[in-house]
């Protein structure tokens, strides 16, 4: 294997890593959202 190799697997990697953790952030806010949404129809 080759260091440009490695170098583009390190790339492809990171690329991934960045989306899922994008991914994941998102879905934190959503979840957040929802609950307060939730929780603002209760106290109505």
């Amino acid at each position: 294997m080759t260091p440009d190799d490695r170098d583009l697997i390190r790339r492809r990697q990171r690329g991934r890593a960045i989306v899922m953790g994008l991914l994941l952030g998102a879905l934190v806010v959503l979840v957040f959202a929802i609950t307060i949404a939730k929780i603002r129809t209760g106290m109505a």
